[in-house]
């Protein structure tokens, strides 16, 4: 089973890698790249000169390409120690047309040509536009292929924090770098008696003050040492962390009383355990100054609502609760009623749910919902249990008919079987044949599909979070989409691909876990 298990998940990360790398290819190169710029108000404020360089400037920042500057090749230069400010100057003052360029000029012109195309950069050199008396530039570009752009992506996946992290990012050397390992965390122990249970591992030098942490919320055990980066977001989230845009809790702020490392205790919704080192901040404001004694000041705040994923969670199993309650029962109902009026008003259901467009019968039941005065849509400063309600009713409804239809069929294919003919010649009872021998092998593949139900939910949820705008990652996908914001795109991506390989596994494992007889093993007979 383990070996089966192993093999299993090794072809599943083998499928992601391809899953991303296709939706890379599709973004990155089949698609027009030009659309970023549909929403930019930047955009249409640019002319000559300005909006070739902005385009392509726009174009790194999303991750087509490799776009270097003809003055930012400089300033390296300079700032590497192998040219002076002036001849810097010099250097940069090209003509408009190449022919009349300085000496110098001419030369580190000619260098950095050189050293880009035989790197694969192409060249661009633009002359003085009349119109908008804009001065002449040049850069360089080169698209980044798709497995460079995999490998990067895959490759700095998992960050891992050190105490060189300031010294590298900043250049300053703090005093003191190190790891502190406490089992009083300082943040719950401020009157110095009492002293309550809280380890926790802190660092000096790291980006993030606590590596380690225990507090009140799920899952109570903490930790920054190791970071997903999924890259930012540039539009729907713009400067921040997708994976935190993923799994961070969202508004409103909710207040706590804290008390900050100077002493001072107030009500504030300021989570000290995320702080992270930004140089030079303590001592910038009055606030800070009078809340921190080092330069871990950027923190997050407590938020009320779940994070975008966990609102696709709870959402998403319920719904799936839901229907294999109502779905496993009507479809044993429909197998036994076969052909009379129970079974015949369950088919007409399943036919409807499949005949009918998922959008239709949604805004159907949501304007049903309404009229019955449920809210139809989601407000994060409000929110109340009933908001989830027709959000879960329409995820679970075309779960209810795909069971109801698989179990139906898959009881009276076992109705029909030689063992079952052979138990009703022995003389047992319709009732101990379907409990016994029917139900218990009809079960078997519905068990094996229970993750995948819930893997489905969270997929389906993308057009139901849509339309009841639910703040989680299905809407956040759609979202994305619509604003073409690729980073985000990809890491949600990543993250389904990583669900439906763990639903296959754990379907497999439910499966051999239902009925013994089913084993993994080369070996099983």
């Amino acid at each position: 089973m383990t070996k089966y298990l192993l093999k299993r998940l090794l072809h599943g990360l083998f499928s992601v890698v391809m899953v991303v790398a296709i939706v890379m290819l599709l973004i990155y190169s089949l698609m027009n790249r030009d659309l970023i710029f549909a929403k930019d108000p930047q955009y249409t404020k640019k002319q000559g000169n300005q909006l070739t360089t902005y385009k392509y400037e726009r174009w790194e920042v999303y991750g087509y390409l490799d776009y270097v500057p003809y003055g930012d090749y400089l300033l390296q230069l300079k700032n590497d120690g192998e040219i002076d400010e002036e001849t810097r100057s010099k250097a940069a003052s090209i003509a408009v047309k190449e022919e009349k360029d300085s000496d110098v000029a001419k030369e580190y012109v000619a260098k950095f040509k050189n050293e880009y195309e035989s790197k694969g950069y192409t060249i661009v050199r633009l002359g003085y536009d009349s119109r908008t008396k804009q001065k002449q530039t040049m850069f360089a570009y080169k698209d980044t292929p798709v497995w460079e752009r995999l490998g990067k992506y895959f490759l700095n996946l998992f960050e891992v924090d050190n105490i060189h992290y300031v010294e590298n990012t900043t250049g300053e050397a703090l005093e003191n770098t190190g790891i502190t390992f406490t089992l009083f965390d300082p943040l719950y122990n401020t009157d110095g008696e009492n002293k309550v249970f809280s380890p926790a591992i802190m660092g000096n030098g790291t980006q993030h003050k606590y590596l380690l942490y225990f507090d009140g919320e799920f899952p109570y055990i903490h930790q920054n040492l190791i970071n997903i980066n999924l890259g930012v977001s540039y539009s729907v989230n713009k400067g921040i962390d997708i994976y935190h845009t993923l799994t961070d809790r969202q508004d409103p702020n909710r207040n706590v009383t804290v008390t900050f490392p100077t002493g001072l205790t107030e009500e504030s919704p300021r989570d000290l355990h995320t702080a992270t080192y930004v140089k030079g901040t303590r001592d910038s404001t009055q606030i800070n100054e009078a809340r921190f004694t080092d330069d871990y000041t950027n923190v997050n705040y407590y938020k009320e609502n779940f994070s975008k994923t966990g609102f696709s969670f709870v959402i998403g199993i319920i719904s799936v609760v839901l229907a294999y309650l109502l779905g496993v029962p009507l479809g044993i109902l429909m197998a036994r009623k076969k052909d009379k009026l129970v079974d015949k008003i369950g088919t007409v259901y399943v036919i409807f749910i499949i005949a009918v467009p998922s959008l239709a019968y949604i805004f159907l039941f949501r304007e049903l919902g309404g009229m019955m005065g449920l809210p139809k849509s989601f407000l994060l400063e409000q929110a109340t249990w009933t908001m989830y309600i027709l959000p879960i009713i329409s995820l679970a409804l075309p779960s209810v008919a795909n069971l109801m239809k698989w179990v139906r069929r898959y009881m009276i294919d076992q109705q029909n079987s030689d063992y079952v003919k052979f138990a009703r010649s022995g003389g047992l009872s319709e009732s101990e044949i379907f409990k016994k021998h029917i139900l218990k092998n009809a079960i078997i593949p519905i068990i094996h599909g229970i993750p995948g139900s819930v893997l489905g939910a969270l997929v389906g949820a993308i057009i139901t979070e849509s339309i009841y705008l639910v703040p989680g990652a299905g809407y956040l996908l759609t979202n994305a989409i619509n604003q073409y914001d690729n980073g985000v795109i990809v890491g949600l991506t990543l993250f389904y691909a990583l669900l439906s390989i763990l639903s296959l596994i754990l379907g497999d494992i439910l499966m051999s876990l239902v009925d013994p007889r089913i084993s993994f093993t080369e070996k099983a007979r």
